[in-house]
């Protein structure tokens, strides 16, 4: 009989049949709330492996929370719903902080100005020019890899906005979009090396007049704007003397989307030009010398029976 009255009790108390009846509408209102955020993830993420993680983690932030109201009614402190709501929002910060700065990182991206469509860029290892930016991903056209020099690879690569806090950005195009180049002539110690050195230095000159007069104004912007020494941006030759041959480095400057045109005249010039000089100027190849050649002694034996 006293448990049939302590059933009815219960039943009849109703600051505690309020208090149950408000727990019961938090645990439906978070098992709604589970299943919009994860039908919309489903609708809005398109990467797979992102959609999955953020889905499971909802739902387990979701019966996180229940448990966690679910300790506070039975100890009495329902009252305390701001600490679990509190511990919640942690959770949701540590589970989702790929998504977090993924959307924190496109925020970033366009009021710093990080990079914009159209620049090449390399993040987290990957080169290649900027095609699309959203909330979440950078879209690129990738370069290199099994391409030589900054040939299209044909693959489109899409990156978390996040990386743009792990670790450097390089930017081919903001502020100044040039870059320094150089290669090395090999060139024969009997050739005329005053000859090659006007040979090499006119034609760049001449190939690269354009680059050198943009890229001086260009040159001033970044100085004045960033702690920066002044650079030398005509071309310049370097010499190099080795157990072969006299080593010509040539440095220049060039748009950074022209570096291998650039470099393919420049050698096809300079090669035509050492052609016409009849053998004054010759282009060196690896060789040997032979110091000692060691004498092979010979004996013949004859056996008899």
């Amino acid at each position: 009989m006293d448990l049939v009255e302590n059933v009815k009790d219960w039943f009849t108390d109703q600051a505690l049949t309020s208090s149950i009846l408000k727990y019961l509408a938090w645990v439906a209102l978070i098992f709604i709330l589970i299943a919009w955020t994860r039908r919309w993830m489903k609708k809005n993420l398109h990467d797979n492996a992102i959609k999955y993680k953020a889905q499971k983690a909802i739902q387990v932030i979701g019966y996180l929370l229940i448990v966690l109201i679910t300790i506070s009614y039975f100890t009495g402190s329902i009252k305390d719903f701001g600490l679990a709501m509190g511990l919640l929002t942690a959770g949701i910060t540590i589970t989702l902080q790929e998504l977090i700065l993924s959307i924190a990182g496109s925020f970033y991206i366009f009021f710093v100005r990080v990079y914009k469509p159209g620049d090449r860029i390399e993040l987290n290892g990957i080169k290649g020019d900027v095609i699309d930016i959203d909330s979440m991903y950078t879209t690129m056209m990738e370069i290199g890899e099994w391409v030589s020099s900054d040939n299209y690879s044909g693959r489109i690569v899409k990156l978390s906005n996040a990386f743009v806090f792990k670790g450097p950005v390089y930017n081919y195009s903001l502020d100044f979009p040039f870059v320094w180049d150089e290669f090395n002539l090999p060139i024969r110690y009997d050739s005329d090396l005053e000859l090659a050195k006007k040979i090499v230095i006119s034609v760049a000159q001449e190939a690269l007049s354009e680059y050198v007069q943009d890229s001086i104004a260009e040159w001033k912007e970044v100085v004045s704007k960033y702690y920066i020494e002044d650079a030398e941006v005509n071309p310049t030759l370097a010499i190099t003397m080795t157990d072969n041959w006299v080593q010509f480095n040539l440095r220049y400057i060039v748009d950074y989307k022209k570096r291998r045109a650039t470099k393919h005249l420049l050698n096809e010039s300079i090669g035509k030009r050492i052609k016409e000089t009849n053998g004054k100027v010759q282009l060196a190849s690896a060789t040997f010398e032979i110091v000692n050649i060691p004498t092979v002694e010979i004996k013949e034996s004859t056996n008899t029976k």
